[in-house]
């Protein structure tokens, strides 16, 4: 069997942005929810039979104690925003499991998820829907592997690798160096995407860097001073991998046979309509 894992976040945003406005008779605009739930129902057509949405039902999450600027709602469409919960609820009525993150985020969901169903040996293959860069450290061989629905670009580990620079294992530690801007979190200066990638690729984690960059015996533009802004920096680049860390620890499910959909709950019905009523508006 395989597994598919959905960013619900990312899914929410990606049909906000991309469909017409609707409205249902109360003037609630749903048009995101009613994409999101077509797109899914979709896939099981397709024949995904085990299937788990994760979503940030509250934006902030600890990672924002740990750092101020982490992202937050702040700037974020209200009509958006208020589209999470109804989002959950329809898909839960649909017979979809749903995971509603507020201490955590959703990508901590569909990391502790992916963990899980691995585990499992009737598990041909863990499918995490999602562009998003924090989510190919979960990726592990050909068993778990990161698509790109909107793309249709599916990355194994060696996909990883190309794409980074990296091993899966690293991306944290690459991402501590270099940032990431949609988090909310800028990074060590003068370290990009290359230099990172080019000792990483090497010594893998942070701390194993020789302080003695002679000795990392990789040509790197600059990298006196790179070690110099990793020595002095080094507190914040730590911070910045435990932003970076997804958490694998969560109890979401005993076991995949609970992500199994069976159909529709009696309650579908009802949001069924709601959706289908909604009345379509075309902006400029």
């Amino acid at each position: 069997m395989e597994i598919f894992l959905l960013d619900g976040t990312y899914e929410l945003f990606r049909h906000y942005y991309a469909l017409p406005s609707a409205k249902d008779s109360a003037e609630r605009e749903i048009a995101a929810v009613r994409g999101v739930l077509a797109s899914v129902l979709g896939m099981i057509k397709a024949g995904a039979t085990h299937i788990a949405v994760a979503t940030d039902h509250v934006i902030d999450s600890f990672r924002n104690r740990l750092w101020a600027s982490y992202k937050t709602s702040e700037g974020i469409e209200p009509v958006l925003l208020a589209q999470f919960p109804l989002l959950e609820e329809v898909l839960s009525a649909a017979g979809i499991v749903v995971w509603p993150m507020v201490e955590y985020e959703a990508d901590d969901a569909l990391a502790a998820a992916a963990t899980v169903a691995a585990q499992d040996e009737r598990v041909e293959r863990v499918i995490i829907c999602t562009p998003d860069k924090d989510l190919a450290q979960c990726v592990r061989g050909t068993r778990i592997v990161q698509l790109n629905r909107r793309t249709r670009v599916t990355l194994d580990e060696a996909g990883i690798v190309k794409k980074f620079g990296v091993a899966p294992v690293s991306i944290p530690d690459y991402l501590a160096l270099v940032g990431d801007s949609a988090d909310g979190y800028p990074g060590l200066k003068g370290w990009g995407a290359k230099s990172s990638a080019a000792v990483l690729a090497k010594f893998a984690h942070l701390e194993s860097i020789p302080s003695d960059y002679r000795e990392w015996g990789v040509k790197v533009a600059g990298a006196s001073a790179l070690m110099q802004t990793l020595s002095n920096d080094w507190e914040r680049a730590l911070l910045f991998r435990e932003l970076a860390t997804l958490r694998t620890n969560l109890a979401l499910f005993e076991n995949v046979d609970q992500l199994r959909w069976i159909g529709p709950t009696p309650a579908f019905a009802e949001f069924a309509a709601r959706l289908d009523s909604a009345m379509t508006i075309k902006t400029q």
